[in-house]
């Protein structure tokens, strides 16, 4: 019976290669575990404030959560060595990037219209400083494994999660903005994120979201 292509798996691998691999496992499902709470914890205290940087800084991390599974599902069984399922998850990554931005800027103009303006809170500011200590940590150490593995989505997953980590610096000097009444700061950010999601998923589908 001829194999099917998607799952073909080379006879042996390297030691290093399968070490990498199960490393590129853990890390993507402690990764999982981190980005649910924080999702829950940042979409909580967004939708508290009215604050839709923080809101769509809670979407990015479900966003990032998919990338996580992808990367899981990549490392896993008869897909460790085919290449098709590469390509696939690279693809998806970069789809996981694109989802985000449209709801970003459907909210910011649906929040002014309505005009709805943000209020500062204590846990959306706690929940984004920690992402920001802790996520540039994962990212490097996902970037440097995709780069021996040579694989596109564990780099892409390591991009997002860099990503966040910026996403958590601009919604956090949002909030801190909404104290001194400077509100218009955070839909800034959020059209910002947006913009960049778009950048970052051109980068991943074509395979060079390692690079800046």
């Amino acid at each position: 019976m001829v194999p099917d292509p998607g799952t073909e798996v080379r006879p042996s691998a390297p030691p290093a290669f399968l070490r990498d691999a199960r490393q590129a496992r853990r890390l993507s499902v402690a990764t999982l575990a981190w980005l649910g709470a924080e999702s829950s914890l940042g979409l909580a205290a967004g939708l508290s404030a009215h604050s839709v940087a923080l809101i769509g800084w809670g979407w990015a991390s479900l966003v990032e959560a998919l990338a996580s599974v992808i990367v899981i599902w990549r490392f896993t069984g008869r897909r460790l060595h085919s290449a098709t399922a590469e390509l696939r998850a690279q693809r998806a990554v970069a789809v996981s990037f694109w989802v985000l931005a449209p709801y970003l800027v459907a909210h910011v103009l649906w929040d002014l219209r309505e005009g709805q303006r943000p209020a500062p809170t204590a846990l959306g500011i706690a929940v984004t400083t920690i992402s920001l200590v802790s996520m540039p940590l994962l990212g490097l150490a996902k970037r440097r494994l995709g780069a021996r593995l040579g694989s596109a989505a564990t780099m892409g997953e390591g991009t997002q999660n860099m990503l966040c980590a910026l996403m958590a610096a601009g919604v956090l000097a949002g909030l801190t903005a909404t104290s001194f009444g400077w509100w218009w700061l955070d839909p800034v950010v959020a059209v910002a994120l947006a913009v960049v999601a778009v950048r970052e998923g051109g980068k991943a589908w074509r395979g060079h979201s390692c690079r800046h």
